[in-house]
């Protein structure tokens, strides 16, 4: 094969055959395809687009470039949850501890915060000493013993991805769906799953800001995950807000926290029992959606999830006094409150712009180098919706630099418009597919 007459096969629009999509990944993967080569074929991909079989055939061989985590010891079903990322979405921290304490396994392979948007690794590593980095046999140990571990990509699992991710993200060719869905299922179905749960966002604060794209993105995730015989469903969600009220790597485990303690059920709680009740659900310990979240809401009730949640902490090298009692956590060098300017509904919050003043305050990378502060981040209390006054508060801004803090104020006060009437509000669930 020649990886030019490749190139332009893709480039007149062509639909590439199994073997051809191998060669090229396996090609990459081991050096003998340059990155200017493979840069053309990722653009020619985004504008030509790749049909099912195609999509199939790049996810398979992206897994197959690494190891596939073998889960036949364990008796029972695994199921997992993935979501296209979004502002203050801190779901995997609440309906992993939810699913595991109902006996259906939950390995999660997670990322980390990527541009406006937070990574669950992120989250979860600003609980003192707590892995992320576990090894295939560490991993496999606590799963066994709690029933859920959350861990990254290591470089056994998919790395055919995550050299093509890196490539991605500098050639303008993240957007594609093929190239999304790929990135996706190969590390999904490297967790050895049998079920998949899909939260797509939609919004000023997703990567897909409108529905339609969300929704053709959910198809080809949804045909990609049945081809390899894997239960699947997905649910285009609201990303117009941020989502709960905590946006920043601890305050999200500080309100993750409330949430399975049963202290708050906001937006966050609902859309949690949601994914959890579908991952119960293809688990098999429920016969209905509707039953499975009556019991993942009774499990936040009885205190057993939270259980669950200081077990997988516990395992995993966290210290759990700080999620008992998390008050003890450092705080921020400064806090300020932002008050409105002016009365009227919050009409709209550009989620995008509030993730990027949550970055400024140093809650994620502007780099890669970047080092992140667990502390920083916004803590909303207002919504869509609400009436505020002149003064009333808006919101608060953590950080420990006072320079950040004072342009991350400007950009919150750009991202939110207040109007004299009370808008329609977006419904949190838009569609179930």
């Amino acid at each position: 094969m020649n990886t030019v007459e490749l190139i332009k096969k893709k480039r007149d629009g062509k639909a590439f055959k199994a073997d051809e999509i191998h060669y090229l990944i396996n090609n990459y993967k081991n050096g003998k395809i340059p990155d200017y080569q493979f840069s053309a074929l990722l653009m020619a991909i985004l504008l030509k687009g790749m049909n099912t079989s195609e999509t199939a055939a790049l996810t398979n061989s992206m897994l197959n470039s690494g190891k596939i985590i073998n889960l036949s010891s364990l008796k029972g079903y695994k199921v997992d949850k993935h979501s296209t990322g979004g502002v203050g979405d801190k779901t995997s921290l609440i309906i992993a501890p939810i699913v595991a304490s109902v006996g259906v396994y939950v390995p999660m392979i997670s990322g980390r915060g990527l541009c406006h948007t937070g990574g669950t690794l992120d989250k979860l590593e600003s609980i003192p000493g707590f892995r992320t980095d576990l090894s295939f046999s560490e991993s496999k140990k606590v799963l066994k013993k709690c029933g859920a571990v959350l861990i990254g990509q290591t470089k056994e699992i998919a790395p055919a991805d995550k050299l093509i991710y890196s490539l991605r993200d500098v050639t303008a060719t993240v957007e594609s769906i093929p190239l999304i869905t790929a990135s996706i299922m190969s590390k999904k179905l490297a967790e050895g799953i049998d079920g998949l749960v899909l939260d797509i966002k939609t919004g000023s604060g997703a990567f897909m800001k409108s529905q339609t794209d969300s929704i053709k993105l959910a198809d080809s995730l949804i045909k990609t995950a049945k081809s390899f015989d894997k239960e699947v469903i997905a649910f285009i969600t609201d990303m117009n807000q941020p989502l709960g009220n905590y946006v920043g790597n601890w305050l999200e485990v500080y309100e993750s926290i409330l949430v399975l303690e049963g202290k708050i059920k906001n937006d966050l709680y609902s859309l949690s029992i949601k994914l959890a009740g579908a991952m119960i659900y293809f688990g098999k310990k429920a016969k209905s959606l509707q039953e499975a979240e009556r019991i993942a809401k009774q499990k936040v009730e009885n205190g057993e999830a939270f259980k669950k949640f200081l077990e997988i902490v516990d395992l995993q090298g966290g210290n759990v006094n700080y999620i008992n009692n998390p008050d003890i956590y450092p705080k921020p060098k400064f806090v300020k409150t932002v008050r409105s300017v002016k009365k009227g509904f919050i009409n709209e919050m550009n989620t995008y712009q509030i993730g990027m003043a949550s970055l400024e305050l140093g809650a994620g990378r502007m780099i890669k180098e970047d080092k992140i502060d667990p502390k920083a981040g916004i803590i909303f209390y207002r919504k869509i919706g609400d009436y505020v006054k002149k003064g009333d508060i808006i919101c608060k801004l953590h950080s420990d630099s006072k320079s950040k803090i004072n342009s991350a104020e400007e950009m919150i006060m750009e991202s939110i418009k207040l109007s004299k009437t009370k808008p329609s509000l977006q419904k949190l669930i838009k569609k179930m597919i």
